[in-house]
């Protein structure tokens, strides 16, 4: 284990997120995000009753499907578990997603079509995981085919340690753009 040993403690929550990465045989590319919330015990609620220890009081889903630039072809979202009968008609808002690129500024791009009432707190904090595995899937999926993968990898310049324009893997990858020193 990476991290040092807890205290004593006991579970009370899990959120599991899986996302995954696919090429469709039109060009474009599926990233689909699942997002599960349970808990170890019984919890009530209002709009359920009572919410069972294991069983999700979240279970939503969202697809995007992406061209090789990054743009965001269409996107839809579901969600199958909420503690609020009403948290499902936040669902369909996040077609509006549809034409943004996912690049530096796509948060807050996102979050003026799909944030406060509209969307959905849990199903917003997917897209920043989705945007991320939107670029390793296409990035892959460029390099595997010999494509010039490097002119989309700029678009991460400066968004952490490693692809800072003062980093030795900028230097080696865009001697161009590299600011650092020599």
């Amino acid at each position: 284990m990476p991290l040092s040993p807890p205290a004593e403690r006991e579970l009370l929550h899990t959120r599991a997120i899986t996302l995954h990465g696919y090429r469709r045989a039109d060009g474009l590319y599926d990233i689909e995000a699942e997002l599960t919330d349970t808990k170890t015990h019984a919890e009530p609620s209002h709009d359920r009753g009572s919410i069972e220890a294991g069983e999700p009081l979240h279970g939503m889903w969202m697809r995007m499907t992406v061209d090789e630039r990054m743009v965001i072809v269409r996107c839809e979202a579901a969600t199958d578990y909420s503690p609020y009968s009403v948290c499902p008609q936040a669902a369909p808002n996040f077609a509006r997603l549809a034409g943004l690129t996912i690049r530096g500024g796509f948060l807050k791009e996102a979050a003026a079509r799909v944030g406060g009432t509209v969307g959905c707190t849990h199903l917003r904090e997917l897209l920043q995981q989705m945007g991320t595995t939107a670029f390793q899937t296409i990035y892959s999926e460029r390099v595997r085919r010999g494509a010039d993968a490097d002119s989309l990898d700029t678009t991460i310049l400066n968004t952490c340690l490693a692809y800072g324009t003062d980093s030795p893997v900028v230097k080696r990858r865009w001697p161009e753009l590299y600011t650092g020193a020599e």
